[in-house]
């Protein structure tokens, strides 16, 4: 019955859960505020130019891309990508995203240290969240600790993207919401970002929590195993 209800399972489930909440949380907040137009009369890509040339990225080009909330910065290209609806939108929920993203890119001109660190943890993180879990599952079944324990340090690796992510992410949300309130926005209008971008937060928190609770699922079964053997 080990195998079939395994009591870490709750670990994996209240991860989940807490991901879907927050999920359903960001979901709602962009999904009001995106109804609601500013009275800047700027769209998305306007206000990422206004923001970038403002703070010495002129050289970092803005393109539209498909898909819905798919925006983000990338740092080899000097590229900030919005999708359609951020990038022409001049809805409240548009200009926060676009900000945000402005955010990023501002971090990586000023050589923003939790964003480097990121950025060395990706390649490491990658593999280590693809190889983590057949390397722990085959040092289960084989009952040979040090690949377990290899297993699980590849997963903290990527446990620790998680938590890096987040301070980068804290910080873009802040500076959108300092840049917006310094005239790009009237203060009900900042209110309405700073509401959707704490949401959006959420999301980044409940990613790490998950992440924290399968590396302490696989820490319980490690030594579960230990113990019957």
């Amino acid at each position: 019955m080990f195998y079939y209800w395994d009591p870490t399972y709750m670990l994996v489930i209240a991860g989940l859960i807490v991901c879907l909440l927050a999920q359903a949380k960001v979901s709602s907040a962009y999904a009001k505020w995106r109804q609601v137009p500013s009275r800047t009369g700027l769209t998305g890509a306007q206000v990422a130019r206004r923001i970038l040339d403002g703070n010495g990225c002129q050289d970092v080009r803005i393109e539209a891309i498909s898909g819905s909330l798919t925006d983000h910065y990338d740092p080899q290209d000097g590229v900030l990508r919005l999708s359609s609806e951020v990038y022409q939108s001049g809805s409240i929920a548009a200009l926060g995203v676009a900000a945000h993203e402005a955010g990023h890119a501002i971090q990586d001109a000023q050589d923003y240290a939790p964003m480097r660190i990121r950025a060395t943890l990706v390649p490491v993180a990658n593999i280590g969240s693809q190889a983590a879990i057949p390397l722990f599952m085959l040092g289960l079944l084989m009952s040979w600790e040090p690949l377990t324990k290899i297993g699980i340090l590849c997963f903290a690796l990527a446990v620790l993207f998680y938590v890096v992510t987040l301070p980068v992410e804290f910080n873009a949300s802040k500076r959108a919401v300092a840049v917006l309130s310094s005239g790009y926005m009237p203060d009900d209008e900042v209110c309405g970002v700073r509401s959707m971008l704490s949401a959006a937060a959420l999301t980044y928190v409940a990613a790490a929590l998950q992440a924290v609770l399968q590396l302490l699922r696989l820490v319980l079964l490690a030594n579960s195993r230990r113990r019957r053997d």
